[in-house]
This record gives structure tokens, sequence and C-alpha cells, in this order.
């Protein structure tokens, strides 16, 4: 059966019609053609899905799109702005941290999530806000680096290009 739902993604209202058994992860790549957001385990398990809700990283993959209804999504694709990619995109891009680009986004996701609640993470605090994605390629280490420096960035108000030397 399908039905017809209002979703709000990255600031833009979509009036659609989804199979009422669809997930927000469906929705987002299948009707939305927002495709950043990654299939992977369809369980909630390796985090390639992860999209925030409301602010709050969100598994899309378990999450049935009837409860994002009336609830702001932000995809992979809203972190970047009118003045270029997110911090931590460009950090990821400077340090090597994206390898395959699978987990990348839900990454991407968690992070931004984290660097909106604490201004100077500590490792361990990435580490925790991180655990729940997996990565098989980079052994996460570029990865934590990536995301100081994208939190350094924005504790100095600058690029994180600005800040390491080529």
């Amino acid at each position: 059966m399908i039905e017809v739902i209002e979703l709000t993604v990255n600031g833009d209202r979509h009036r659609i019609g989804v199979p009422s058994h669809y997930t927000l992860l469906e929705t987002l790549r299948y009707v939305l053609g927002y495709t950043g957001s990654k299939q992977g385990c369809d369980k909630g398990d390796c985090g390639s899905c992860t999209v925030l809700v409301d602010g709050v990283p969100t598994l899309s993959c378990i999450l049935p799109v009837q409860e994002a209804v009336g609830h702001e999504v932000t995809t992979v694709e809203g972190l970047a702005g009118p003045d270029g990619p997110h911090a931590l995109q460009d950090a990821f891009d400077i340090c090597g941290a994206a390898q395959c680009g699978f987990c990348t986004p839900g990454v991407l996701i968690a992070a931004a999530s984290l660097l909106r609640q604490t201004e100077s993470p500590s490792r361990q605090e990435i580490k925790t806000a991180l655990s729940g994605n997996l990565c098989r390629c980079t052994g996460y280490t570029k990865i934590y680096e990536a995301v100081e420096l994208a939190a350094r960035a924005a504790r100095e108000g600058r690029k994180p290009s600005e800040l390491v030397q080529r």
C-alpha cells in the first residue's frame, strides 16, 4: 500500500508517496534520490545509513519512514553549506580518512553531531561517538585525526586546510 507523507530533508519539504513498509533509508535513496546514505547491513549494525533526525544520529535502515514525519532529517548531502564543504568533509579529504567511502557518510554525520555538542572532544569521546560506524579500510586513526582537525578548525574559526602544511 502506498501512503502520502510529508518529509523534511536538508531543509526541503517533500510531499511524496511511499510504500507503507519503507524505511527512512529506502525513502531517502529510492524515492527522493539522496544516495549519500548507504545501504549496508539493513540491520542497524554498520552505521553507513546514519542520518540526523532532529540533530540526533539515527540508523535510517531500521527506522520506519512514518516515524520521521514531522521531524527534520539531515543527510550527508545536507552537511555542506553555501561556502563549500563542511569542515569535516574538508578534514576527511586532507587526512585521507575516506578510503572506499562506503562508511564515510555515516561517520561524517555521527562526527557532525559530536562536534555540535562538544567543541573540543577527546580522542575517547570521538571513539565513543563513532562506535556505531564500522570501517573496514582505514583502521580509524585517520578518521579520528580528521575529526580532531575539524574540531580545532571550528574552535579557531578557520578552515581545516588553513591548519595543515602541505
